[in-house]
């Protein structure tokens, strides 16, 4: 993901800001793509946040895994509302940045919540990671590590 954020500065949820290359090195990362006008993605978010919370703040060592939020908001203010109120401690490209127009091409987004997991080049390792967090939770991130090619020593 280094190849394709590198060189981008992503925002937390609490307003700081992040280099893309650092924050994303050597990690599995997961684009998110949703909105807080959409049903679907306020119901998916919760169990999104939780996923990555049992990954990264709660294991030890923390998984080598990344949430990338690509908002389908109206505008910056709506998707700042949706971050703070339902998203996890994970990263997001800024509203303004047109950035997230060209994810939406590559990625061939059409409809929303998706949560496309891609290796560190932004190879897709799965673009169904929705599905698989509902159908096998935390399982599903031992096969996305494996497919990625990092870290192969994560357990979880």
């Amino acid at each position: 993901m280094v190849d394709v954020l590198g060189g981008r500065r992503l925002r937390t949820r609490d307003g700081a800001w992040v280099d893309a290359e650092e924050a994303l090195q050597n990690k599995v990362v997961a684009l998110y793509f949703a909105a807080g006008w959409c049903a679907p993605s306020r119901d998916f978010t919760p169990l999104l946040r939780r996923f990555h919370a049992q990954l990264v703040a709660e294991a030890r060592p923390p998984a080598p895994f990344a949430v990338v939020f690509v908002s389908a908001d109206g505008s910056a203010q709506e998707m700042l509302d949706f971050m703070r109120e339902l998203h996890g401690a994970w990263l997001a490209l800024p509203f303004h940045d047109p950035f997230r127009q060209e994810l939406r091409t590559r990625y061939n987004i059409t409809a929303i919540p998706r949560l496309v997991v891609v290796k560190p080049s932004g190879e897709v390792i799965t673009n169904k990671g929705r599905k698989q967090i509902r159908e096998r939770g935390l399982a599903c991130f031992q096969s996305w590590v494996e497919a990625a090619d990092i870290f192969q020593n994560f357990s979880g």
